[in-house]
């Protein structure tokens, strides 16, 4: 999306019903659907996706390239490349991120805080209703 890098693939599952108290460390990609109480950490040696779904709960510290969030998070959010945050996205924490994108709905208690790099490459913005 952002970047020219091909999207890992989401290799792993945390289950609707399952809840893991722990921090959590995966490689490619996890989906969420269950509870966590812990952190979860991508490895660093390869580009990582986070999709924490609608009915997922996360409670700690998240760390992954490219994260989409549509569930609640209570913890501090760090993504590396693009946050993306869907309607139903509830954090309760600081979020840093590279790029952002958030759909209506979607809310934050807690700074937003953009990475260093994310604005060079990109072209600037022009809105539709400045054209009249």
């Amino acid at each position: 999306m952002f970047n020219k890098k091909k999207q890992p693939p989401i290799k792993s599952l945390i289950a609707q019903g399952t809840r893991i108290d722990g921090n959590v460390t995966f490689h490619d990609g996890l989906r969420v659907d269950g509870e966590v109480i812990g952190d979860i950490r991508a490895s660093d040696e390869q580009t990582s996706i986070l999709v924490i779904s609608e009915v997922a709960r996360v409670a700690g510290q998240i760390h992954a390239d490219h994260v989409i969030i549509n569930g609640s998070v209570k913890g501090p959010v760090h993504a590396f490349d693009l946050l993306e945050l869907q309607p139903k996205a509830r954090i309760e924490g600081d979020v840093s991120y590279r790029a952002l994108e958030m759909h209506q709905g979607a809310t934050i208690s807690g700074q937003l805080k953009p990475m260093a790099g994310g604005t060079e490459e990109k072209p600037p913005l022009k809105l539709a209703a400045n054209n009249g």
